[in-house]
């Protein structure tokens, strides 16, 4: 009953006269209790109006149980350095959890700023005395949430600012956001990688890229650097005739030029230019002194037949109408 008295008057002189509930009392051994902080996630540049979360998580162990008249009152502006702080708590919530071998409150405290000045001056959330009382017997004691120290901003600034003097060591430093900006700039990258692979493909002669060692890509390069005289072009057509069989797996001519292109459709789209290759390969070998068939120089058309035959050799759509660069 003794007990009982002393918690119910001091739950009355708690409520009623906070500064004389701050009674000191000694501290309770810290095995006893553990806690758990979250603080804002910044420090400065707080205004007047702003409001400030935290989140206590106090674990007490037996034979400690909290006393719930000390946790602190809603609207008591507290002091700080002997002077009001101008920081009230505006809002508090508990949650409360038992277990075995005690329990688990989580405390939501909301602040809010009611002061400003002219410069940045310090301020804290003050360290929150709550007190615990021993259930094996009448002992009371307390213990301390530790406080959080912040930065006060003014609305404005007043007189002329030297940055170098002004430059606070809590301001962290501004970094911008370039998470799109690399996303983007790496889908570019990527764009223009493939693209630059595709036309070197394409256009490429080089025999270590993919597929560039086949038949007729050979006989391109070939063809390309053997001269533009008589001589020059039987060895051209010959080079050609050469790789054409071996893409056929036989020697090719006119009369089995349609079983070719069953086996090897790729090459159907060049039916009617194979039929003129081989009779501008007739011309050169048994008739040289006719006229060309072919329109315009048979060294030329050939560079330009035998690219076609690459572009299909590659699994490409020949261009008819492309013109060789040299």
């Amino acid at each position: 009953m003794r007990t009982r008295f002393l918690l119910v008057i001091f739950a009355i002189v708690c409520s009623i006269q906070p500064a004389i509930a701050d009674i000191i009392l000694p501290d309770v051994n810290a095995k006893y209790v553990s806690i758990n902080q979250e603080n804002p996630t910044r420090d400065v540049g707080f205004v007047v109006g702003d409001v400030l979360d935290r989140t206590i998580t106090l674990t007490i162990k037996k034979p400690y149980e909290l006393v719930k008249e000390s946790l602190p009152i809603e609207g008591y502006e507290h002091r700080y350095r002997g002077q009001i702080s101008g920081i009230e708590l505006v809002k508090m919530s508990t949650e409360e959890t038992t277990h075995s071998d005690g329990a688990t409150y989580v405390l939501h405290l909301r602040y809010q700023i009611f002061t400003t000045g002219k410069l940045a001056k310090p301020a804290a959330l003050r360290a929150e005395i709550i007190k615990l009382r021993n259930t094996s017997n009448t002992e009371v004691v307390q213990y301390r949430i530790p406080s959080y120290s912040f930065r006060i901003s003014p609305l404005s600034v007043f007189g002329s600012v030297k940055l170098k003097e002004e430059m606070s060591p809590f301001i962290k430093p501004l970094r911008l956001d370039a998470t799109q900006d690399r996303l983007q700039l790496g889908i570019s990258i990527g764009l223009l990688s493939t693209a630059l692979l595709g036309l070197l493909y394409i256009f490429g002669v080089r025999a270590w890229l993919p597929r560039m060692g086949a038949p007729f890509a050979k006989a391109y390069r070939d063809i390309r650097k053997i001269p533009d005289t008589d001589e020059g072009l039987q060895k051209a057509v010959a080079r050609l005739h050469t790789s054409l069989n071996k893409t056929a797996g036989s020697i090719l001519f006119s009369n089995n030029l349609d079983d070719f292109l069953q086996r090897k459709p790729a090459y159907t789209p060049l039916k009617q230019e194979i039929e003129k290759f081989f009779m501008l390969s007739s011309q050169v070998f048994f008739e040289p002194t006719t006229a060309s068939h072919v329109g315009e120089s048979p060294k030329v058309w050939l560079q330009i037949f035998c690219r076609q035959l690459r572009d299909c050799e590659r699994g490409l759509i020949p261009n008819i109408k492309s013109k060789v660069s040299h």
